[in-house]
């Protein structure tokens, strides 16, 4: 991996001292972005979205402001604390979710910080149409595998306000994190936050839609992240030498976890060829995403329990 760009302290220092609007920080933002080959894929790649976030959320103004706005002054102090926050994302290579505690999902804010990963998912279009592509209608129970910051819980809880939903994950400062999320969200009658490795706190369960978004990353891959991602939590995306030991797991017990006419969605990313590998005899949907996004597979219930044996001896 090549050396990380830094950015010399004179160049904030001066920008403070000379620049003075909306625009002109937006505009040094990107610039800074762009000369440092910041890496931007957290949500957006856009530098200028990442900039436009960065800029007016420190100043407690909405991103998609009026455009009048763009060319009012700053104040010093207002000026100096752009600058620190750029820093830290520039030199530091600080995802900008971690430095707001802000991202989004799904049209929803969510609290964030290092214990978890920054919500990025392609499921957030299938929650988006309530997996209405898939044939789903109205679950009574569903589950959130993995839930990080409980975004996709949430938002599935959002998207059917008359389901339950169970967010599991192994991880308590992951979960301290979601409960801050369902407890903003208001729906802590609705999300059930259980520490659970994957189905181990799960006896007896039944759901008519499993998500999850496991750690997937595989050991070449990993050894390749850009710097931003490994500011976040490696129990999150670690998933051993092909990017599956999670993977497998959740598909050797599936089956005795899902309704009669369930459904088992996962995100595996570029995990995705190696699972085909593994599993030549499986016919795995792989979802399309018109926002970008892959490596999605939908498995029914009863494909579950037809390739059980095979996904058992796997593990």
């Amino acid at each position: 991996m090549e050396e990380a760009v830094i950015l010399p302290q004179t160049l904030f220092q001066e920008a403070v001292a000379e620049l003075h609007t909306i625009r002109d920080f937006i505009r040094f933002t990107v610039t800074c972005l762009r000369s440092a080959d910041v890496h931007i894929g957290h949500g957006s790649e856009d530098p200028f979205a990442e900039a436009t976030a960065l800029v007016m959320q420190t100043l407690s103004l909405n991103w998609d402001a009026d455009a009048e706005i763009m060319d009012a002054r700053l104040l010093p102090s207002e000026r100096r604390r752009i600058v620190e926050l750029l820093e830290k994302r520039v030199n530091d290579r600080i995802p900008l979710a971690y430095l707001l505690n802000l991202a989004y999902f799904c049209g929803h804010p969510f609290y964030v910080d290092e214990r978890v990963l920054v919500p990025r998912s392609p499921i957030a279009e299938l929650i988006n149409e309530r997996f209405a592509s898939l044939g789903v209608n109205e679950p009574q129970r569903i589950l959130d595998m993995c839930t990080g910051s409980g975004c996709i819980a949430i938002a599935i809880a959002h998207a059917f306000p008359e389901a339950l939903v169970d967010a599991t994950d192994i991880s308590l400062d992951a979960l301290s994190v979601a409960a801050v999320n369902v407890e903003h969200h208001d729906l802590l009658e609705q999300v059930n936050l259980i520490e659970s490795d994957v189905f181990s706190k799960l006896p007896g369960q039944q759901y008519d839609l499993i998500v999850s978004n496991p750690p997937y990353v595989d050991a070449g891959d990993m050894a390749d992240l850009p710097p931003e991602f490994t500011r976040e939590p490696e129990l999150a995306l670690e998933a051993g030498p092909d990017g599956l030991s999670i993977t497998r797991r959740i598909l050797a017990e599936a089956a005795d976890y899902l309704s009669d006419d369930g459904l088992l969605v996962v995100e595996v990313g570029n995990s995705a060829w190696a699972l085909e590998q593994a599993f030549p005899d499986v016919p795995f949907q792989w979802l399309e995403f018109e926002n970008g996004g892959s490596g999605v597979f939908v498995l029914t219930a009863e494909e579950c329990r037809r390739f059980q044996p095979q996904f058992q001896e796997a593990v």
